[in-house]
């Protein structure tokens, strides 16, 4: 099943409206029909059946319940930016050109398309459609969700009230009878908001002097009335947190925020402050004006490329006791051809491999188990294979199965975002093999340090791919900074490209070596090292 037919299927899953778009950007099919029927899963699988190669279109409007904002550059992007508050959040495509912002469409309101609603900015709505990942244009290049803001990680923001007024101006056709024209009281008390509402209405009754029977009374009705209901003990939980919040004096929101972001360790959102330190609407504003003076003051930092998003900068320094180090703490490390001879390997090194595909990687890694076994607990971070082939790799070996199980334990399901958590600090780590995600292979070197900092006695062996004749794999110099010692893998030979302890070495100079694999497993010397 092609990438593009199952994300069609993901999309109309999710009640989106699905049509197959030619590399122009124009739809194969006379398309007006999905704008008010939603085409079946037959039909999907026809149409990309019939044409694999279709980028995935996704109807916007009152169909699929999403308004799509289409920035077609850097500029335009921020220059909407100034119509969006700092802690909003929502899903966004990374386009050939630019940006896609996917937001919850209007209900009951009739918006359609626009173009230049601001330089560079169209809005796709009733009547309009939009590309979604991971279509491939025709010039090779793709629709991509921004980390962090895909479908599967958040749903769609409603249309904040600046960037509201501002798009209605060109898009507005007239709504549906009855139904008022202010957005907020359309989502008032319905699924994402009615927390909320419930707790300000609470607070106002408390604040305004109403006895607490009578706001109970209250709430309790509200509460049934929300869409969909809001569960009774729930609702009385908002009021009596209202109550406990009245009995305090005074309530210091800046020594309270500060206390928040203390305890974070990465980049947080704003929003994520509101529940805890029960933020109401009416203190938000003074929350960003905080965050503002925060950012001043070189307490936090905001996110280069996320709204919203801010980083507590730590200027806690911790000093290094080299002076009782131990340079005879090494680990214990045997790799194929006798290479840990050529350099010594200290607990918190990496090793990196890179090879071609297909020429021998993941034998190395196997073989560097096989050497070590019984010498220290082995992790294998498997990245292609099921157990079956697993298993078939390994019987080429002239051990068990059951003495493969004893000397290492295969760990699956990880990903280059999360495998630093994953990494066993007192343990070798063989990870075969890390590939970086997107387009920016450079992020290679923030993963691998990442996972440097996760051991502690232990070590890293890591597989990565590298073109034939190049010296350095995937991320080019960025893969091999932090790295111990840096292998480049051909086919019958190994070149070291990089050998932080090269003194170690009694020919530093001869760091290349032929071998042949004997056996179907096993790596012998083919004559010595050379230049």
């Amino acid at each position: 099943m092609s990438n593009c037919l199952q994300a069609a299927q993901d999309y109309a899953g999710r009640g989106f409206s699905i049509i197959p778009i030619r590399p122009d950007k124009k739809p194969y099919i006379k398309w007006e029909p999905y704008q008010t029927r939603r085409a079946t899963a037959d039909e999907i699988k026809s149409w990309w059946s019939k044409w694999p190669s279709a980028m995935v279109g996704i109807v916007t409007g009152p169909i699929s319940g999403i308004l799509v904002i289409d920035c077609d550059s850097e500029e335009a992007y921020r220059k909407l930016q100034e119509l969006l508050p700092d802690s909003f959040l929502t899903c966004i495509v990374r386009s050939p050109r630019g940006y896609h912002i996917y937001l919850i469409y209007p209900n009951g309101q009739h918006i359609g398309n626009a173009a230049g609603v601001m330089p560079g900015v169209d809005v796709r709505g009733e009547g309009g459609y939009i590309i979604g990942p991971p279509s491939v244009n025709a010039e090779g290049k793709a629709y991509e969700w921004l980390p962090g803001l895909s479908l599967d990680e958040m749903v769609p923001a409603t249309v904040p009230e600046p960037l509201y007024k501002k798009i209605s101006l060109y898009t507005y056709r007239g709504c549906k009878e009855n139904v008022s024209l202010d957005k907020d009281s359309l989502q008032f008390l319905t699924l994402g908001k009615r927390d909320n509402d419930l707790f300000h209405i609470a607070n106002c009754l408390i604040k305004g002097g109403c006895k607490e029977e009578t706001a109970r009374q209250v709430l309790d009705r509200l509460a049934k009335s929300c869409n969909p209901a809001f569960p009774e003990k729930e609702a009385q939980i908002k009021i009596d947190s209202v109550l406990s919040r009245c009995d305090r004096k005074e309530r210091n929101l800046t020594e309270d925020l500060r206390r928040w972001i203390d305890l974070t360790s990465a980049y947080f959102s704003l929003t994520e402050a509101y529940d805890p330190l029960q933020i109401l609407t009416s203190q938000k504003n003074t929350v960003h004006q905080l965050m503002h003076r925060f950012v001043k003051e070189g307490y936090v930092e905001r996110h280069p490329n996320k709204n919203g998003i801010y980083r507590r900068i730590d200027r806690t320094i911790d000093f290094m006791d080299f002076a009782n180090a131990d340079i005879e703490n090494t680990v214990n490390l045997s790799l194929p051809l006798g290479l840990q001879h050529k350099t010594k390997i200290f607990p918190k090194g990496v090793v990196i491999v890179a090879g071609v595909s297909g020429m021998g990687k993941t034998l190395f890694c196997f073989n560097t188990i096989v050497e070590n076994r019984g010498r220290m607990p082995i992790f294998y971070f498997n990245s292609e294979m099921g157990p079956e082939a697993l298993k078939q790799k390994l019987s080429h070996f002239p051990i068990s199965i059951s003495e493969w199980v004893k000397a290492m334990k295969v760990i699956d399901n990880w990903d280059f975002g999360n495998i630093s958590d994953k990494i066993q600090p007192d343990a070798l780590n063989v990870i075969d093999y890390l590939e970086p995600d997107g387009d920016k292979p450079y992020n290679i070197h923030g993963v691998i340090s990442a996972i440097i900092r996760r051991l502690n006695k232990g070590t890293a062996l890591i597989a990565i791919q590298k073109k034939p004749g190049a010296t350095m794999g995937t991320g080019g110099i960025f893969s091999i900074k932090a790295a111990t010692l840096a292998l480049a893998l051909d086919w019958g030979k190994i070149e070291i490209v990089k050998n932080r302890f090269r003194e170690s070495d009694m020919q530093p100079g001869f760091n290349k070596i032929n071998f042949e694999v004997h056996q179907g497993y096993k790596f012998e010397k083919q004559g010595d090292w050379y230049k």
